[in-house]
């Protein structure tokens, strides 16, 4: 395909052209664009051959949603099934500008612009020529970035051209773009609105308008299997260079020691400006480690400096993920698969005591100390939640009985029925234990990687079989008789209770026994001083 290189810098004076490049996407055709955050590949959302063109030029799969891009609010009526007071606020504050805001989408609006989907996404570009080009053309354009899917954004011409010449039969030249990262994404068709995609709007700015805010799991993870992606760049790896990038949490010194100790591990770095001449790697700069806004603008040009440079292994610092540096972020660890690295890897220590023992108490010194603290108790609640599959095969093993009306667990009949024999206590353990188990191995992984020393606080630390994922174990100890006068006056139950309480906890505390102790007796013992064992 012949592809034409409109360089557009007064879109008054250059209407011709302006029209020029309509009547391509009146035509049918899909071009290349600029915008205030990266180029763009555009064309008519409602002609699915078009949309079509896109998908091709790109490499890409058709089952990601694209954005729309609009010129005119009025033009939101025309993609969407009603417009929301709370999405005129947005509008009203952030556009013309970096901020796409996902609604229900009206039955005109085709499949493969919302990737099947019963939503839409919309925003309104304040780059002068894409805003000429949508008014001229008469429609709204979907336009995803203007990229071979997959590698990183353009956000100059000439990386356009790189990727897409042959490809479209024109591409738009308006320069360099200003923000260098795509548009944050929200979505309004949900209860609460979601960021799904941070950028230069940030999640602060956009509570100051919607008051509630949820971020979505995926911004700083993969997208979980099964789950659909209800924006762009959530599903697939995304923005990523030819090289494997691997994240580094650290200050600037640890990061040069790193290197220094594992002088083979990469072959370059990607650092913060200022830094490149004290690293001891050839090193490509990403803004100032303190102004996110420079990052964004340059992180898809070092990425693609980084394969001009043969770079095969990098390693990069991480930036904050304060403001914009969320988005920075989000772009960045995606382009790493997720590949974190931590200049001291954290342990993992199993905790646990009988009840009264002061569990609590530790845990809370710990914490003060820098300790992660995952509870074991609230992992196995949040596996029972309503819906859950959990739920499901507790109520085919116990009874349907055990969901309520509501769907939520009936919790008192579970405990009457699953606690009345051996075999049954064994047969609610083999269907819960192993979902505990994977929630606080994974939260352990990804905070120990961060460097950080984790607790995991299980009564049944043994007889779960946690104990198997932790570094070290130790058992909190107080005497029976101080015990019984906590939980008396914690629990307000009676001696007998208590008495039964702990009857029951005896296969634990002789699995325990293989544990460090920490004695948390009345004075003289000094609960600090025990503490700093573990420290």
């Amino acid at each position: 395909m012949n592809t034409k290189i409109y360089t557009i810098t007064d879109t008054v004076k250059q209407k011709n052209e302006i029209e020029e490049i309509a009547s391509l996407i009146k035509s049918g055709e899909a071009v290349a664009i600029p915008t205030e955050t990266v180029y763009g590949i555009a064309a008519d959302c409602f002609n699915e051959d078009a949309c079509s063109k896109i998908f091709e030029a790109k490499g890409r799969p058709s089952d990601n949603p694209l954005i729309v891009h609009i010129a005119k609010t009025e033009e939101l009526y025309t993609l969407v099934k009603e417009v929301p007071q709370k999405a005129l606020e947005l509008a009203e504050k952030y556009w013309p500008g970096p901020l796409t805001i996902i609604l229900p989408k009206r039955e005109e609006v085709p499949d493969k612009v919302s990737g099947g989907l019963s939503t839409v996404a919309v925003r309104m570009p304040s780059h002068p020529v894409a805003r000429a080009v949508i008014e001229a053309a008469g429609v709204p354009l979907a336009a995803p970035s203007a990229n071979i899917s997959g590698f990183p954004s353009p956000t100059s011409p000439s990386y356009v051209i790189d990727d897409m010449y042959g490809r479209l039969p024109a591409i738009v030249d308006g320069g360099e773009c200003d923000f260098g990262i795509e548009s944050t994404v929200v979505t309004l068709a949900t209860d609460i609105p979601e960021l799904l995609r941070p950028g230069a709007v940030t999640y602060e700015q956009l509570k100051e308008v919607l008051g509630e805010v949820k971020l979505h799991s995926a911004i700083l993870n993969p997208l979980e299997e099964g789950v659909t992606a209800t924006s762009p760049g959530m599903k697939y790896k995304h923005y990523s260079p030819d090289a494997k990038l691997l994240i580094l949490n650290g200050t600037k010194e640890e990061f040069i020691r790193f290197i220094e100790n594992n002088p083979h591990f990469a072959d370059h770095a990607l650092c913060f400006e200022g830094e490149e001449n004290d690293i001891p790697l050839p090193s490509v700069t990403f803004g100032k480690e303190d102004d996110p806004f420079s990052q964004a603008k340059r992180l898809f040009d070092a990425f693609r400096e980084l394969d001009t440079n043969g770079a095969k292994k990098v390693l990069v610092r991480s930036p904050s993920r304060e403001g914009v540096g969320l988005g920075v972020c989000n772009r960045l660890y995606r382009a790493a698969g997720f590949n974190f690295l931590s200049p001291y890897q954290g342990i993992v220590i199993g905790l646990t005591g009988e009840s009264g023992s002061g569990k609590s108490t530790v845990c809370e010194r710990l914490r003060k100390n820098g300790f992660i603290i995952i509870d074991a108790d609230k992992a196995a609640r949040s596996i029972t939640e309503k819906g859950s599959p959990v739920l499901e095969r507790l109520a085919s093993a116990f009874g349907n009985d055990i969901i309520k009306s509501d769907g939520e667990l009936d919790r008192r009949l579970l405990a009457s029925r699953a606690f009345r024999d051996y075999k049954s206590k064994r047969l609610l353990d083999s269907i819960t234990h192993p979902e505990i188990i994977s929630i606080c191995e994974k939260t352990a992984k990804e905070q120990t990687e961060k460097g950080k020393n984790v607790i995991i606080d299980a009564p049944l630390l043994f007889t779960s079989g946690l104990w198997q994922i932790c570094h070290k174990t130790v058992k909190v100890y107080a005497p029976e008789e101080i015990r019984l006068e906590r939980i008396l006056l914690r629990d307000n139950i009676t001696k007998e209770e208590a008495l039964l309480r702990f009857s029951k906890q005896t296969e634990e505390e002789k699995a325990a026994r293989s544990a460090d102790v920490i004695i948390n007796n009345y004075p003289p013992y000094d609960l600090d001083t025990e503490i700093k064992k573990i420290i």
